[in-house]
């Protein structure tokens, strides 16, 4: 079983207008809600290709609720941790410019965390835990340390989708695979990262840290892919970016979605590929549909 985990999970409620006037009452043109989180996406992608996984994390309150019915609508599996405080909301606003509103998210106790840890301490490895986004505050700041620790003794894969000094501190835990952007890679390492070749290097420095595999994306120059044995740089499909919300989601989901069905490294790269375009060219995450008809503009090299 996959099992994703989202720390600090949201009620992402959209407003959309033509202009904001500040100091001033402003009525919407259209509003839109749904559940949020880098791992919550995860699994929506992951059920929209056909594969079973299991949403980890702590929830609260009204919003808590409604982020655990909707996943239940969309016949995703949920096992979250239920703490005292609401779930946050974060606030989209949508006009001439995009401005995000972001609660910080509830206080989770040490009892809380220590729950959380009981739940991935009974995986196994048959199981796969997708660790994705930031860390609550209120949370002990090695938190994923701790987490892949457990899975590293119980011989559970993982994969982590996160930035800086989190994600260099699992790198010794093995990771069965990271996936930094360029800007992302550039600031682990102090450099500036322009092209494909120049990711090569610092991927190849990341499997000396300890990652098994490593997907570097480069928005519209393409993607890379590394590990001990291959190095393989994939052009990207061409559209009409209409919203980069959730592609790097949709990447990681997209990869382990067919490395499931059929354990083959460079396919699942090819439809990482062609699952985080199909989402950035829809409004909403990808369907199995878009990704499978951008396929063909992934070349790999």
């Amino acid at each position: 079983m996959i099992y994703t985990l989202t720390l600090n999970p949201s009620v992402d409620y959209i407003i959309e207008l033509s202009e904001v006037n500040l100091g001033e009452l402003n009525r919407t043109e259209q509003t839109s809600k749904f559940a949020g989180g880098k791992g919550i996406n995860v699994s929506k992608v992951l059920q929209r290709m056909g594969v079973e996984s299991k949403a980890l994390g702590f929830i609260g309150g009204f919003t808590g609720d409604y982020i655990k019915n909707q996943l239940m609508q969309e016949a995703i599996h949920t096992d979250f941790v239920q703490v005292e405080e609401d779930t946050r909301i974060n606030v989209k606003v949508k006009s001439a410019d995009e401005t995000e509103l972001n609660a910080a998210g509830p206080t989770i106790s040490a009892e809380k965390l220590a729950e959380l840890k009981e739940k991935i301490s009974k995986l196994n490895s048959e199981d796969l835990l997708v660790l994705a986004g930031s860390i609550p505050s209120t949370l002990p700041a090695n938190t994923y340390e701790e987490l892949v620790k457990i899975c590293s003794e119980n011989k559970v894969s993982f994969v982590v989708d996160a930035e800086g000094e989190l994600l260099q501190k699992v790198l010794p835990y093995n990771p069965f695979l990271i996936k930094p952007n360029h800007h992302e890679l550039g600031d682990l390492f102090d450099t500036t990262i322009t092209s494909a070749e120049d990711v090569i290097p610092y991927g190849k420095k990341l499997l000396e840290l300890g990652a098994q595999n490593v997907i570097v994306s480069l928005a519209g120059d393409g993607a890379v892919f590394i590990n001990q044995h291959e190095t393989i740089i994939s052009t990207v499909p061409k559209g009409e970016v209409k919203s980069s919300v959730g592609a790097g989601d949709s990447m990681v989901a997209g990869f382990l979605a067919k490395y499931k069905e059929t354990q083959d490294l460079k396919e699942a790269f090819r439809y990482s590929i062609a699952s985080g375009s199909a989402t950035a060219f829809s409004i909403g995450l990808c369907t199995k549909e878009k990704v499978e008809s951008l396929l063909p503009q992934v070349v790999l090299k």
